[in-house]
């Protein structure tokens, strides 16, 4: 953490803690976090929504901090400033990632699949909402199921769900997001068929709570208030109350309402630790959180799947069960492999072997050189192209 620096206009120095007397203040400004630059230091405390100190004034930025405030959603910061702004880097927009997938026509298959099945999924947790009937979860599976069905390969469905990271992100898309995730990882964990039916099902249905909460709320683009944070939180409450009725596997009603629990007891809303959690309500909250960083925002754009790795290896060992974590992060980690990556430093490279001990710092091939990033800790991944 940096300390103020403030500077004598009598003298020109610059000092810590001046005793001189002649000090000009430093000058702040309000900037957006998609403008901030590793560098610049922080002019005020900033908090979570629930009001958690996460930076604190005086902090200089660096990569992992603005991708911090990021995975934290906090959308804008004030910057101390000697005279005007500096410059936002130019974006350097290289061919993405995804574009050779997304004109292709699995892809194509894949989109027509998901947005068909979307529309009824949307239809069957609106039907839970308004009416008191059994859900039909059978119809709810064959709806995922239907999407599944276009992939060859599991790698092949994560890759194709990636595609669609700029997909507006209602409380439906990420439903059938956070399913689908949740599929994958119950396959990659060998859950048998049964399990892998209602793992499923948890994912989809586990915020159908927030159904209840007006959209208002829901959909604001801005920062909410106090009230409407605590308003957003008791969607956990509401969706297990819609279902604790339901002649459904009880671990769907338990991961509705233990979904954003943490092993370390930070979560909500009662703050349960590690052996309180239900298992699959712990396999649902790995899912639930890397779908909503690897989504697109009103403010942001999607984050890179090596930024949301870092965070989870940064933050994440402590709140997440370690066996569903390490699991998780390896399989992304490895459907990379061989994919083309932005580095920080504006250079271009390939992914040739991860680093288990860093998963999100593999070794970067360039050129006819090797990077390898658990080393050289001043590079990261940017995005994949």
């Amino acid at each position: 953490m940096s300390k103020n620096v403030e500077f004598c206009n009598t003298c020109d120095e610059r000092k810590e803690h001046p005793t001189c007397g002649h000090v000009k203040m430093m000058k702040s400004q309000k900037i957006l976090t998609n403008q901030a630059i590793p560098g610049m230091i922080v002019a005020e405390d900033i908090y979570t929504k629930d009001n958690h100190l996460i930076i604190a004034i005086h902090t200089t930025l660096t990569d992992k901090i603005i991708t911090r405030l990021k995975f934290y959603a906090i959308t804008d910061i004030s910057i101390f400033i000697e005279n005007d702004l500096p410059p936002v880097p130019q974006d350097v927009s290289p061919p993405s990632y995804y574009e050779e997938i997304k004109n292709s026509e699995a892809f194509m298959r894949f989109h027509s699949a998901y947005q068909t099945m979307l529309f009824g999924i949307k239809e069957s947790l609106n039907d839970i909402v308004a009416e008191e009937k059994e859900i039909d979860t059978a119809k709810l599976l064959e709806d995922v199921s239907n999407i599944i069905n276009q992939c060859n390969t599991d790698f092949e469905l994560f890759q194709l769900l990636h595609c669609l990271r700029h997909y507006d992100d209602t409380t439906y898309v990420h439903s059938l997001n956070v399913s689908l995730i949740c599929y994958i990882i119950g396959k990659w964990l060998k859950y048998t068929p049964g399990d892998l039916d209602s793992i499923t099902l948890c994912g989809l249905l586990h915020d159908v709570g927030k159904l209840m909460i007006p959209s208002r709320i829901i959909a604001k683009p801005s920062k909410l208030t106090e009230d409407e944070y605590s308003i957003v939180k008791t969607h956990a409450l509401r969706g297990y109350h819609l279902l604790k009725s339901k002649k459904i596997d009880p671990r769907i009603k338990l991961a509705a309402l233990m979904h954003h629990e943490r092993c370390d007891g930070s979560g909500y809303p009662h703050g349960f630790r590690s052996n309180q959690i239900n298992s699959f309500a712990k396999l649902v909250s790995i899912a639930d959180v890397y779908d909503a960083m690897t989504s697109a925002r009103v403010y942001r754009g999607p984050l890179c799947p090596f930024e949301v790795i870092d965070l989870f290896e940064t933050e994440g060992y402590q709140k997440y069960d370690p066996k569903f974590i390490m699991t998780f992060l390896e399989g992304i980690v490895q459907i990379h492999i061989h994919n083309k990556v932005l580095l920080s430093n504006n250079e271009i490279g390939e992914i040739v072997s991860i680093n288990k001990m860093a998963l999100s710092r593999p070794l970067i091939k360039v050129g006819d050189q090797f990077i390898d990033l658990a080393k050289q800790r001043d590079l990261i991944i940017e995005r994949l192209i």
